[in-house]
């Protein structure tokens, strides 16, 4: 079949390939989410780490993950290509998955409190997280690059595009929480982190197996480039070769909390330069005021996140020590309370998609929406300090930890498919890789930002568990009630500066909310 036939065929008014890249996702994130669901707890019941250190282990190599495509992003649009990019990426991320299926011994507490832990199997876990990293680098932004690139500009398909294959991202994550908890949790960790090497195994069979379904989208800008000789090596392989040299850094990085935090200023603060470089020197006023507006808009998206990121630290920890996680007579895990979260966007997102457009002339701006994403998410962790008000000497209702969620996910809602939008639309073609990247650097100077926070209830523990309830209750109440006034704090103040940010934007914020 040619590539125009190809071209002319569609699946629910979109092209193909949007479902190939959609299953290709939902599996890496099936494979992401599963792991970072177990995370913690294996940290803090495994191998005995304490709240702090696992909320900041965590905290380094979610960090990481999100700031590693900036460089991914720009290898692509520079030398690579989408397509080999999200290839090497996924071929990455199966090998460090593989790793997380060895677990070694458990660690053991003495009388006198002296923990003894498996070095071996640790220092396996950090490399295995650091062939994550890079996989993740090469994969995460060019995907969502590589879905603008299906549509021309102007086709009013991008945007319902868009919200299918974020559909599909939470659909692996749904999955993920309920599958890899309940069998790390039931039959053993190796179980669990296995399980999710294997939908990554499927994500990359996926992706290979659609690639005429591409018609082309997505090959190098610079092939000739990758076909030249160095060293004696195509240019293209020298690429490949760095980057797996690249994971010796990141093993030692994600066990430096320091080290990645002067990482993510050094790199926040060269993407700022580049970003104010480009904008004076290659763009004229119209595309200069669409990229500030977009930087504003990705500004406030790390308040956003740095919040909404408890869900795998201090909301994990929360459910499994100080919820009643009984429900119609059955016991949930802690982890797969993270579910929810994924359930209400499939739900949801529809609804909202609906919505937004039913509004017509109300229809709110972007910047208006990303102000709500930051009240709800800021409302729900003030149901968290009403259910821990309202509980007594006992257990919060997990009914409160459900209200949180479903708050969040609105936020979620109001923000990211917008926000992924917004930045094919808003940025300069020959940066959109970058751009994307950006984005992510952004998440994971909230991840970071998220671990510091968590910190605040970290609770002193014995074995892996916190025997002090009401202490423990205590801890938890402090962090929420920080929580909940630093998101409608941060969402009042953007809502003031929407009219600003509206204007910048040039009317590509109609497009956006249309």
């Amino acid at each position: 079949m040619t590539n125009d036939a190809l071209n002319k065929e569609e699946f629910f008014g979109h092209p193909k390939a949007l479902f190939i890249l959609f299953f290709t996702e939902m599996w890496e994130r099936f494979s992401f989410y599963g792991m970072k669901a177990l995370l913690i707890f294996y940290l803090t019941k495994y191998h005995l780490f304490s709240d702090s250190s696992g909320n900041l282990l965590i905290g380094s190599y979610a960090a990481l993950v999100y700031a590693v495509p900036v460089i991914g992003g720009f290898i692509a649009d520079k030398y690579l290509g989408f397509r080999k990019a999200i290839v090497f990426g996924g071929i990455m991320l199966v090998l460090g998955h593989i790793g997380m299926a060895y677990e070694g011994n458990a660690a053991t507490e003495s009388i006198t409190g002296e923990i003894t832990r498996d070095e071996t199997a640790l220092q396996i876990f950090y490399f295995s997280l650091s062939l994550i990293i890079v996989g993740v680098g090469f994969l995460k932004a060019n995907i969502s690059s590589l879905v603008g690139e299906l549509y021309e500009t102007g086709d009013k398909r991008r945007d319902s595009g868009f919200t299918l294959f974020y559909m599909g991202i939470n659909l692996g994550s749904f999955m993920a929480t309920l599958i890899c908890v309940w069998l790390g949790e039931k039959y053993g960790w190796s179980y669990g982190f296995g399980a999710a090497g294997v939908g990554m195994f499927f994500g990359l069979l996926t992706f290979i197996s659609g690639r005429k379904l591409l018609m082309g989208k997505g090959e190098s800008n610079n092939p000739s480039f990758l076909e030249n000789k160095s060293f004696g090596l195509k240019n293209e392989w020298l690429i490949y070769a760095a980057s797996v040299l690249s994971t010796l850094l990141f093993w030692q990085m994600v066990q430096n909390h320091d080290a990645v935090s002067w990482a993510l200023k050094i790199a926040g603060g060269i993407s700022f330069i580049y970003i104010v470089y480009f904008a004076i020197t290659q763009l004229d006023g119209k595309a200069r005021h669409q990229l500030i507006a977009l930087t504003i808009l990705i500004v406030f998206t790390i308040v956003f996140w740095a919040l909404f990121e408890q869900a795998y630290t201090s909301m994990n920890l929360f459910a499994d020590r100080i919820l009643d996680r009984t429900i119609f007579g059955y016991e949930v895990s802690a982890g797969q309370f993270l579910s929810f979260n994924a359930l209400f966007i499939i739900l949801l997102a529809p609804v909202f998609a609906w919505i937004w457009p039913k509004l017509g002339k109300y229809n709110p701006n972007t910047a208006v929406k990303f102000a709500f994403a930051l009240a709800f998410v800021g409302l729900g962790f003030g149901a968290l300090v009403m259910g821990i008000n309202l509980s007594g000497a006992g257990k919060v209702a997990a009914i409160w930890l459900i209200l949180a969620y479903f708050l969040h996910t609105c936020g979620e809602l109001s923000l990211s498919p917008v926000g992924l939008s917004a930045v094919t639309k808003l940025s300069p073609a020959k940066i959109v890789g970058f751009m994307m990247g950006v984005w992510f650097l952004a998440t994971a100077s909230s991840e970071f930002i998220a671990s510091i926070l968590a910190n605040i209830a970290s609770v002193d523990t014995s074995n892996g568990t916190a025997p002090d309830l009401n202490l423990a209750k205590q801890s938890y109440l402090v962090l929420f009630e920080y929580l909940f006034y630093t998101g409608l704090g941060f969402g009042l103040l953007l809502l003031v500066l929407s009219p600003v940010i509206k204007k910048l934007m040039h009317g590509v914020d109609k497009e956006l909310n249309n």
